[in-house]
């Protein structure tokens, strides 16, 4: 089928939380549910951000345990630093790597009491099967 349902699937990347320290977010597995989806699209979304600067990283494995930043070559936009001025808005990164593995990271510098935000990971067009949603 043609349409956004049978061809996309989003996963929680990066639990939306108030954050004033850095941290990792959970593993999105490329080839889940054996759907092996060719495109990604790394969708993060402040609530308010009160403080602070919160750099977003993406990064890659091959083995969901050897992380590495995603080359700037293989992104598509470029990575946001959240900043009080960025509160209630959406940013996106596209990613054109071809590791079976990405995961968001978030560095914060000067936060006291930081900021809510999240990231989803939206994997679309799956080269063996329908989308799996979970």
């Amino acid at each position: 089928m043609r349409d956004a349902y049978s061809n996309t699937a989003a996963r929680v990347a990066l639990a939306a939380s108030v954050r004033s320290a850095s941290a990792n977010g959970t593993s999105v597995d490329l080839a889940a549910g054996g759907a092996v989806y060719q495109d990604a699209l790394i969708l993060v979304h402040a609530g308010t951000i009160t403080d602070g600067t919160h750099t977003i990283d993406v990064q890659e494995s091959d083995n969901d345990s050897t992380w590495t930043p995603v080359a700037a070559s293989q992104l598509q936009g470029s990575k946001p630093a959240l900043v009080a001025a960025d509160s209630g808005k959406v940013r996106a990164i596209g990613y054109k790597g071809t590791r079976r593995f990405l995961r968001v990271s978030v560095s914060v510098t000067g936060a006291t009491t930081g900021g809510t935000y999240g990231a989803i990971v939206l994997l679309g067009n799956p080269r063996t099967a329908s989308a799996v949603h979970a």
